[in-house]
């Protein structure tokens, strides 16, 4: 077989990366939202905030986040294409989502710390988190949505059903991720609860409606 031959069957067994394309919309709209001045920001709170601790050490699920939801993507994209679909359809919708209700209703936070207790490795690495990641656009979290995005692919999966550690190691790092989205100050639990209730209203179309359409594909007589 020569390189054109397998060069053309690389791209056709692989051309689902086309979705990977969304980058190239919410990368640009995320970095305009970041830097946009001229707009007043809604404060969000809620009163558990001020019983949650400032703790540095969660900055090491928070920043396995990106390796989390890298991996889990590459997982499906290379052993599960319908997985993979599913995965990025869900994600696609609520960073979309996420995108739309940030621009017609700014927000962000007012609970960083001004000082640190500490000096240590944890606290300089949330020092810089804080510099390159400003307190604004943080409703729902995105943190939180796309780790209960990977946990439902990996949950849904048959081939990982058969794997228990790695779907309980998945589920316990998700945990972390999102407790470090709070205990780092870098979201609101409000940002939290609206994660997951986004969550649940996109679950049933990505998910559930499209089980029923097979399943009910599968019964039609032949």
């Amino acid at each position: 077989m020569n390189a054109i031959q397998q060069t053309k069957n690389f791209i056709k067994k692989y051309r689902h990366a086309w979705v990977l394309l969304y980058g190239l919309i919410y990368m640009p709209w995320f970095v305009y939202l970041e830097r946009r001045t001229d707009v007043h920001y809604f404060v969000i709170h809620s009163p558990l905030d001020d019983y949650i601790p400032f703790v540095e050490y969660f900055i090491v699920p928070y920043l396995l986040w990106f390796g989390f939801v890298a991996v889990a993507a590459g997982y499906f994209f290379f052993t599960d294409k319908k997985g993979f679909y599913r995965l990025c359809a869900f994600l696609i919708t609520g960073m979309t989502f996420f995108l739309l209700l940030c621009t017609v209703f700014p927000n962000g936070l007012n609970l960083r710390p001004i000082t640190f207790a500490r000096d240590n490795i944890f606290v300089d690495l949330v020092k810089y988190i804080y510099a390159t990641d400003t307190p604004t656009n943080v409703l729902p979290s995105i943190h939180v949505f796309n780790s209960i995005g990977v946990c439902i692919a990996i949950w849904r999966s048959e081939a990982l059903k058969r794997r228990r550690m790695i779907q309980w190691s998945a589920y316990v790092l998700a945990v972390l991720i999102i407790l470090s989205t709070v205990f780092l100050k870098q979201h609101s639990v409000t940002d939290v609860i609206a994660a997951f209730a986004l969550a649940c209203v996109i679950y049933p179309f990505v998910y559930a409606a499209q089980e029923k359409k097979a399943t009910k594909l599968s019964h039609q007589p032949i």
